[in-house]
């Protein structure tokens, strides 16, 4: 019964999927990739909610399945939570899963995955990319731009945890798999996304 409805759900969501997916193609071409077409784009959606179904509404899951939080609340976009695990490229397993908070409700909004360089061949029909300057992260997601892992202070300037990890300037790929984004599937920020923005 609960298999039937997940994939009733997504076979409802892919389908908005692919409207969203044809209104928002000719604003989001990238110039050197393919032309997303929105039938491809709107399964492999759909086989990721499928995937990632247990981690919509539960993020002690998540957590226990590996991932950390990496960042805090980002404006118009959400908390990111990486399973360092996870590596390459699948679908099915991103290695980065974006949650909007409201009260004490967590909704898993969207996947990322980051690359130290543009991929030659774009991984999903259409794909766009952004950009995550280099950073170092803290145990508790906060985060400072520094260029170098040597000028990482030992703990966080804002809230003193420790520190994580940093890394160099990324290439992102976000994918908007489970909230609707009128700026497109692959963009980094969703306006839909501001009312979460006061927590």
């Amino acid at each position: 019964m609960r298999r039937t409805i997940i994939i009733g759900v997504s076979l409802v969501m892919a389908a908005a999927f692919t409207a969203l997916a044809t209104a928002a193609q000719p604003a989001h071409r990238h110039a050197s990739g393919p032309t997303a077409t929105p039938q491809a784009l709107a399964a492999q959606l759909a086989a990721a909610r499928l995937a990632t179904s247990k981690y919509a509404t539960d993020l002690a899951r998540a957590k226990k399945d590996g991932y950390g939080i990496i960042t805090r609340h980002v404006p118009d976009m959400g908390w990111h939570y990486l399973n360092p695990e996870i590596t390459g490229f699948d679908i099915r397993k991103p290695p980065i899963l974006v949650y909007a908070k409201r009260g004490g409700q967590w909704h898993l909004v969207a996947f990322e995955w980051v690359f130290p360089t543009k991929p030659a061949k774009a991984p999903l029909p259409g794909a766009t990319y952004g950009s995550f300057a280099a950073a170092c992260h803290y145990k508790d997601g906060t985060f400072v731009f520094r260029a170098s892992q040597e000028t990482c202070a030992p703990k966080s300037p804002q809230t003193e945890a420790g520190f994580g990890f940093w890394h160099p300037d990324l290439v992102t790929l976000h994918l908007w798999a489970w909230y609707p984004n009128p700026a497109g599937v692959y963009s980094g920020t969703n306006p839909l996304m501001r009312p979460f923005n006061a927590g």
